[in-house]
């Protein structure tokens, strides 16, 4: 059996996912074979793997650092809300169905033993289970049965790193009132704190560190900087939003960020690119006049499209096309950006029948299955507009979605899937409008395609008389390795690597 080693958070956002892809690379660079796990993930950013399975994109980056294959034995249940007391519930890679949180609460200890059997598998397969929690331990009301923080270190019999986000303020507090809530049992096998996210002269921090130790009775076993890497954030937007460009360069790019945003991992690559800024237009604000405007993804898509009517946004979305700006929608975006949506099974809100935007000639029809399933394609031919320098462009990416669209006359493809989940196929995807300024599809990750996304900026930029700019950025997928290390490089200077070692051959 692998060696476990958990790390949990005093609260959401404390870093435990990069922490955790951190000691996976760090792991792998040492010669052992590595796996992150999260036994429950709630998050509205997900992956389909290979076998068109869905698990949530944290542990996709995780494995990415662990030089792995994205497995759903990672994420064995994948929470994506879709109301405020509702989730959809994902096991192992399918959808088990949509509950309340009451419901799901109750329903948890059933998925005991099914973790403990996935978590047991992975073990058995490798040197070192790199484990996540969700939020905190001191939950004390959800203590009883849980799954993912303390529950699930007794179901690995895993020691716990407790981790402090310092750059919001109040961690020692954060950090006391943790291990204080927890039980006695619980206590011992927190063996370590570090402290995530600092700024400034750790000589001034020295002495609250040796107050803590006193205090809680755990060392402290690092201090880790605020780390300037370029890949995936965790699943809270709110520190993405307030990191947003502010500068102004030669493309710019808005994303309307809708209230049920899903997979805004999606345009990543855009913050790599040293001629774009991307801006995300949050509730109360307007469209600007941006190169691109972005309609992304969408957990309740007829909702967001409510609420895009409902805030103005529509209009400004409407007048930005007819001004023959640049429009891309990314699943539900694309939906939305189509004549009709109809629900007739309610899978979403209860809404039947609405109309969308009308900007691309589609209509779309939600159904109870899910489609999830990794594909390539290639550009079609003789496209319109900004979109006519793509023909014949080989891409990428997943599709995760309930409805299905139906093109209209006015509609012209955007691209022949070649293949589906490993099998030759022939079908078109996506679409672009008569105009040639709107475009829609299906696939997340299109833009993780260097030489498509590239194109497309350059072709902008031919439009505004500006030279085309080339990229050092062979990959997208090159470029994030390289991150994973320099990551994995800051955690090792600032962390106690022989108290971690010692604590997992303990």
């Amino acid at each position: 059996m692998g060696s476990p080693i958990m790390f949990q958070g005093t609260a959401s956002n404390a870093g435990k996912s990069f922490i955790v892809a951190a000691f996976c690379r760090i792991f792998l660079q040492d010669g052992y074979k590595v796996i992150p796990f999260k036994s429950q993930n709630m998050a509205l950013n997900s992956y389909i793997t290979e076998e068109g399975l869905e698990m949530g994109r944290a542990q996709v980056f995780q494995a990415e650092a662990a030089r792995v294959l994205p497995d759903v034995k990672m994420n064995p249940v994948l929470l994506k809300p879709h109301a405020d007391k509702h989730c959809q519930v994902i096991i192992n890679g399918k959808v088990y169905g949509n509950m309340s949180a009451a419901e799901y609460h109750e329903f948890k200890p059933s998925l005991a033993d099914m973790i403990r059997e996935v978590y047991e598998t992975i073990s058995k397969e490798n040197d070192i289970v790199v484990i996540e929690g969700a939020g905190s331990p001191a939950e004390i009301n959800l203590r009883e049965k849980d799954i993912v923080n303390m529950g699930m270190a007794e179901i690995a019999d895993s020691p716990v790193i407790l981790i402090g986000d310092i750059d919001k303020g109040g961690v020692f507090a954060a950090l006391v009132g943790t291990i204080m809530l927890l039980t006695e049992r619980e206590r011992k096998r927190v063996k370590g704190i570090i402290i995530n996210k600092f700024r400034g002269d750790i000589t001034i921090l020295e002495p609250g560190i040796k107050m803590l130790e006193d205090i809680i009775k755990v060392p402290v076993l690092g201090v880790v900087p605020y780390m300037h890497v370029n890949i995936e954030d965790e699943d809270s937007l709110t520190a993405r939003f307030n990191q947003q460009n502010k500068k102004q360069k030669d493309i710019e790019i808005e994303v309307v960020c809708l209230p049920h945003i899903s997979n805004f991992t999606d345009f990543n690559i855009f913050e790599t690119q040293e001629d774009v800024s991307i801006k995300y237009i949050t509730r109360g604000k307007s469209i600007g006049n941006p190169d691109m405007l972005i309609i992304p993804g969408s957990k309740n898509t007829i909702e967001d499209l409510l609420y895009l009517k409902e805030s103005g946004l529509a209009k400004q979305i409407k007048a930005f096309a007819d001004a023959g700006k640049l429009i891309v929608g990314i699943c539900g975006g694309y939906q939305i950006l189509g004549k009709k949506l109809y629900d007739p099974k309610g899978i979403e809100c209860g809404i039947t029948e609405i109309d969308g935007l009308g900007l691309l000639d589609i209509e779309t029809v939600f159904e109870a299955e899910k489609v999830t399933t990794q594909v390539q394609g290639i550009i079609n031919e003789e496209l319109p507009g900004p979109f006519k320098n793509l023909s014949g462009k080989t891409i990428s990416g997943y599709e995760i979605h309930m409805g299905v669209s139906t093109l209209g006359q006015a509609a012209k493809p955007l691209l022949t899937i070649r293949q589906r989940l490993g099998e030759e196929v022939l079908n078109a995807e996506g679409c672009i409008s008569q105009g040639g300024n709107v475009m829609g599809t299906y696939l997340h990750g299109v833009f993780d395609e260097i030489d498509f996304t590239r194109t497309l900026l350059n072709t902008i930029r031919s439009q505004k008389g500006l030279d085309e700019q080339t990229t050092d950025i062979s990959s997208f997928k090159a470029f994030k390795d390289k991150e994973y290390d320099k990551m994995a490089q800051i955690v090792r200077d600032n962390v106690n690597m022989q108290a971690i070692y010692q604590m997992i051959r303990a």
